[in-house]
């Protein structure tokens, strides 16, 4: 303060400055409270400068009080404008008041989802033998564990973490639900694509009830992988029998697949993206990194679920540990023994995205 648009120093006037921007700014008009860092400097002139420091908050969003409202603005560039609501709903889900995947899916009800799947997770991954027999008793089941959520207008609908994972088809309503497989001839991003196809199936897989390890329809890990086979992987002859031989390390591709899926920001429309180069796979997972997250924290095993309820059923299933430790013990090291290459990692506004050196 006391520094012009075209930088020019004026310096300030007001004596208590400091007393003011504590009791009058921050105090009345900005909501939750943040204490900033108030320091003055004096030019060569003997000018007052006032320095005023607001680190990141962890109550996100604040809002102005203005004319008996809440506003919320975003920054872009050197103007501040009023955020819209889906960046209002970033902004609470960063600060841990919203998880966007207990919201309801419009449209989307019990018979959306696969009892079978359902089933199988209550059976042998939670170990609930009380089975609902009826629709209702579902309802209230499901809503328990926040796979349904009541509507005000009497009924019961899917969240977006039950769709996404148990759904016959979750992109149906769900459009981000699916995983979008893109495939070029060159080292470059190509209209003429090998393959481009966007895979509307549930996360989960479904087993044989007498033969628990007979698959009868894969996960969406497995066919990822069923698709991509032709395109980076081979067949050789190795001891006198023929192996398959993989570009990337797979334990690595379904690592990324999984936290692509699972820390993903579902209040954003795009779906998980996983594109095939001539050198290097790229994995695009819709919105930045959870507030006050970094690479360096995650390579160092630090957890921020973003999504809980999802990431508890994956890790119901195995497809996930406990240690949130996959980065530093499976990805970094595995490719380094494969290649001699790390992931790079990319970090915008708008997304994460992880590249894979072949």
């Amino acid at each position: 303060m006391g520094v012009e648009d075209d930088g020019t120093l004026s310096g300030i006037q007001r004596d208590n400055l400091q007393d003011w921007l504590m009791d009058t700014v921050f105090g009345r008009f900005i909501h939750p409270l943040m204490i900033p860092f108030y320091e003055e400097v004096v030019t060569d002139d003997g000018k007052r400068i006032a320095v005023v420091t607001v680190g990141m908050g962890t109550a996100k969003p604040y809002v102005v009080r203005h004319h008996d409202r809440e506003e919320v603005y975003i920054r872009l560039g050197s103007t501040s404008r009023l955020a819209s609501r889906e960046q209002q709903l970033r902004l609470f889900q960063s600060g841990g008041l919203l998880h966007a995947e207990s919201l309801p899916v419009s449209g989307r009800g019990f018979e959306q989802l696969d009892r079978r799947r359902l089933e199988e997770y209550l059976r042998l991954m939670i170990e609930d033998d009380e089975i609902p027999e009826s629709e209702s008793a579902w309802h209230q089941k499901l809503t328990n564990l926040d796979l349904m959520v009541p509507t005000e207008f009497g009924n019961t609908v899917c969240t977006i973490a039950g769709l996404a994972i148990f759904g016959k088809q979750p992109c149906y309503g769900l459009p981000q639900a699916g995983i979008h497989l893109l495939v070029f001839p060159g080292e470059e991003m190509d209209y003429n694509a090998n393959l481009d196809e966007v895979l509307n199936i549930p996360f989960t897989g479904l087993h044989s009830a007498i033969n628990p390890h007979e698959v009868l329809e894969h996960s969406l890990l497995d066919r990822v992988l069923y698709y991509l086979q032709p395109y980076i992987s081979e067949e050789r002859l190795v001891s006198m029998t023929r192996e398959r031989i993989w570009d990337y390390p797979t334990a690595v591709i379904r690592e990324l697949i999984v936290n692509a899926f699972a820390h993903r920001d579902w209040t954003h429309p795009n779906s998980v993206h996983m594109s095939i180069y001539q050198n290097r796979i790229e994995i695009i997972s819709p919105g930045t990194l959870p507030n006050g997250m970094t690479v360096e924290k995650m390579k160092a095993g630090q957890r921020m679920p973003r999504n809980p309820i999802m990431t508890n059923i994956l890790r119901d299933y195995r497809f996930m540990d406990n240690r949130g430790m996959g980065i530093r013990r499976k990805i970094m090291p595995l490719m380094k023994q494969h290649n001699g290459t790390e992931p790079a990692f990319e970090v915008t506004d708008d997304s994460v995205k992880v590249t894979l050196w072949k």
